[in-house]
């Protein structure tokens, strides 16, 4: 696959596994839904979806669900007939027919309201639109994939998505880590960009000096592969030197990655337990750093709960949701330690 052009190369285990699920389903019809937080490259993903399928010679029609509002949305996505309200002065195929043969991305679909959900579940299901002020459907030839940042489980739980549209969308899932949990991708990336940015701007190539790697290794990355992709232009136009320091690296960048400086760095080698590949702290981690073991575990805790809280920008419930515990519970952790 052609990983590098599309920004998502990696060598991650994770990133590995949608790679050949990626393989195996684009030269099918099958329905695709792409998971992922804001940034990690959801639409690169399916671009390459489309271009190793049958379909790749036809069009490849993109519309963001969230972007449009829902009166409009109805119009984009299926047309309209002259006269179906005021301004359609004339009739105008959407998106579906647009796309005919090819594909649809449905990009943030968990954005779309419920009573528009209807309508593309017919879509999938019959394989026709109909024109908004249309007397009659008409058949389209069209692959459909979707994409949201929302967890749709989620959201079906709440009454906000449909269930039979969600097993609809949902026949092969894949779903993109986020750039936080893919380990040395990150030093990976990060000299990727450089080497395409330095080259388009006729400079020599950027090197990352180790303390700042070692920042960008600890670093949450917030907004993914295009926060990182956007640091890398913007050394790529202001770097003075040869080499990329700390000096060089944004405020918040520095402020937050050094906040957790004193634990290990993502890309630590991994120490496997027997029943997993987690890399679990050994008594030399407590020997090193002169702490008994509830101070590392006070100290890893508080790590964590600062990092969570920086993702969801301090909303308690999406920072809870991410620890995997309880709104209450974090509230009860925070108080503890005087961070409310």
């Amino acid at each position: 696959m052609e990983a590098a052009e599309s920004n998502i190369l990696g060598q991650n285990t994770s990133l590995a596994d949608v790679f050949r699920t990626l393989r195996k389903v684009a030269p099918t019809d099958s329905t695709v839904l792409v998971t992922g937080e804001s940034g990690t490259g959801k639409e690169l993903l399916v671009r390459a979806l489309h271009r190793l399928s049958p379909r790749r010679d036809n069009a490849f029609v993109p519309i963001n669900c969230g972007a449009i509002p829902a009166e409009l949305l109805e119009s984009e996505l299926f047309g309209h007939e002259k006269g179906a309200f005021t301004h359609a002065v004339r009739t105008r195929p959407g998106r579906f027919e647009m796309a005919e043969g090819g594909t649809v991305f449905l990009d943030e679909i968990g954005e779309m309201n419920i009573s528009l959900q209807v309508k593309i579940l017919r879509v999938l299901q019959e394989r026709e639109i109909e024109r908004v002020g249309g007397l009659g459907a008409k058949k389209v030839d069209v692959r459909v994939v979707a994409a949201t940042n929302r967890n749709l489980e989620e959201e079906v739980s709440a009454g906000r998505f449909r269930e039979d549209l969600y097993y609809r969308l949902n026949v092969i899932p894949l779903h993109l880590p986020a750039l936080r949990e893919r380990g040395e991708d990150v030093i990976l990336l990060a000299e990727y960009f450089l080497r395409r940015f330095c080259a388009k701007k006729k400079r020599s190539v950027l090197n990352i000096d180790p303390e700042t790697r070692r920042i960008l290794e600890i670093y949450p990355w917030p907004g993914n592969v295009r926060e990182l992709e956007n640091l890398a232009e913007r050394l790529s136009v202001l770097c003075d030197g040869d080499s990329i320091n700390i000096a060089d690296l944004p405020d918040k960048i520095r402020s937050v990655a050094c906040a957790a400086a004193d634990l290990p760095p993502r890309s630590s080698p991994p120490r496997a337990s027997p029943r997993s590949g987690f890399p679990w702290p050994t008594l030399a981690d407590l020997r090193e750093r002169n702490m008994g073991l509830k101070e590392y575990i006070d100290t890893a805790e508080e790590k964590l709960l600062l990092e969570a809280l920086e993702l969801a920008q301090g909303v308690k419930n999406q920072a809870a949701e991410l620890l995997g515990i309880k709104r209450t519970t974090l509230i009860e952790k925070l108080k503890k330690r005087n961070m409310e």
